[in-house]
């Protein structure tokens, strides 16, 4: 075991590709590891963005600014009594949550957070990422049947027709990202996702702005379809509670609920990884052909400490800002520690950047390369997590024949359009 765990120290390839068990199961676990906390952050998040929208506090009670309180909230689930409906499928019932869990998760196979910081990079990578993604209606529309209720069933069964609608022309719109690859000198795409990153950094642009405003147009397609996707604001009809009550999970309580709830976010990520990898130069710092000089990669490889370092300050200037009576007391301990913790991960991820750029072993600077590459790809990510926050606080539900004239009536066609320009372009400029 210890001889594969060196082994792959200096590949520069992905587990999956170098054959290595042991990193690919290490992958696996940081990655499930990682997601789990990011939803739970996304949790309180997004309670306390919306809060500031609505002009209100959000979670306050539980930990300094409600810190503890998605803790608060798995611990009520994991006790809350579990109720199954006397006519419900009872093994169709269980299993409806697992589906979409494991869809959700399983897409993070292939994501690439750098050159070589995926569990495997696979030749039809993309495919198999949008191929698992959309199997997570299967757990909407099996809860909502398994559930023998009126009302789950028929969100249930929007969530299939929107998913329906809206996976047409997501796939058009990834299709125009991949015909972007071809244009190199073998004239050959890919649908690797370390490959389209890739293909990015040679041709020097990300294909955001590629063939513009085509590429941009395409990736608006996409960013409207990935909201559709995963039933958020404003295209939540599967949840609509003003008609169905909560739609397809009406019948779930406690952990099986959570499940539902942990899918959902795990889903955001990816598909915001899907659009980050596509269009947005995945792994890959601004400008990184333009600032590409040593001295440049330096500054970049700051950015991480800095970050933290910036979250810390922001965390003991409310410690320092409460107010001074004794309630508050426990509250601005619990802030202040909160802070010296992010100060000490700041310090270690600045000890990291100096110690990597002047490192003697390609090992250490691959591994501060690393961070760089998770780095830029989770902000990249965040900044779409944070938009599916805004569009949850600004628009109105859709109505559902809204839905469906959106999908089939104007990003079809538009999708389509983009499609057939994008190839004539590459064509033209060969």
């Amino acid at each position: 075991m210890l001889t594969s765990f060196m082994s792959y120290l200096g590949s520069q390839f992905s587990p999956g590709v170098a054959g290595n068990q042991l990193w690919a199961l290490i992958y696996i676990l940081i990655i499930f590891a990682g997601v789990s906390v990011a939803v739970i952050a996304m949790n309180w998040l997004e309670r306390k963005a919306l809060a500031h929208f609505q002009v209100r506090l959000g979670p306050m009670r539980v930990g300094p600014h409600g810190l503890l309180q998605p803790i608060a909230d798995a611990l009520k689930l994991l006790l809350k009594e579990d109720i199954i409906p006397a006519e419900a499928d009872q093994v169709v019932f269980w299993v409806a949550p697992l589906i979409g869990l494991l869809a959700a998760f399983t897409v993070y196979t292939v994501v690439p957070f750098g050159p070589s910081q995926a569990v495997s990079d696979m030749n039809i990578g993309i495919l198999f990422m949008l191929g698992v993604s959309s199997l997570g209606v299967l757990g909407i529309v099996t809860a909502g049947w398994a559930s023998n209720s009126h009302y789950p069933l028929i969100g249930a069964l929007r969530s299939s027709a929107q998913m329906v609608s809206y996976e047409v022309a997501m796939g058009l719109a990834v299709v125009s990202a991949i015909l972007m690859t071809s244009l190199n000198e073998s004239g050959t795409g890919t649908l690797s996702m370390i490959g389209i990153v890739q293909a990015q950094q040679q041709q020097g642009i990300w294909f955001i702005f590629k063939f513009f405003p085509l590429g941009l147009i395409a990736f608006v397609i996409f960013a409207i379809a990935m909201v559709a996707e995963t039933n958020r604001a404003p295209f939540d009809l599967a949840e609509a509670e003003s008609e169905l009550t909560a739609g397809f999970h009406t019948e779930y309580s406690g952990l099986r609920w959570s499940l539902f709830m942990l899918a959902e976010y795990a889903a955001m990520i990816a598909v915001s990884s899907i659009a980050v990898t596509l269009w947005l130069g995945g792994w890959m710092h601004p400008f990184p052909n333009l600032l590409s000089a040593p001295a440049w990669e330096f500054i970049f490889s700051l950015f991480p400490a800095l970050t933290f370092g910036g979250l810390a300050a922001i965390a003991f200037l409310g410690a320092a800002r409460m107010p001074g009576h004794s309630f508050f007391k426990i509250q601005r301990a619990g802030l202040a520690v909160f802070a010296a913790l992010l100060g000490v991960l700041a310090l270690l991820l600045l000890v990291v950047a100096i110690a990597g750029r002047h490192a003697d072993t390609s090992i250490a600077a691959r591994f501060r390369e690393g961070i760089d590459y998770v780095y830029w790809f989770v902000l990249k990510v965040a900044v779409f997590m944070y938009l599916f926050i805004w569009y949850r606080a600004t628009w109105p539900r859709y109505r559902f024949d809204q839905l469906m004239k959106v999908g089939w009536k104007v990003m079809l066609p538009i999708s389509l359009g983009v499609l057939i320009v994008t190839a004539i372009v590459g064509v033209l400029v060969k």
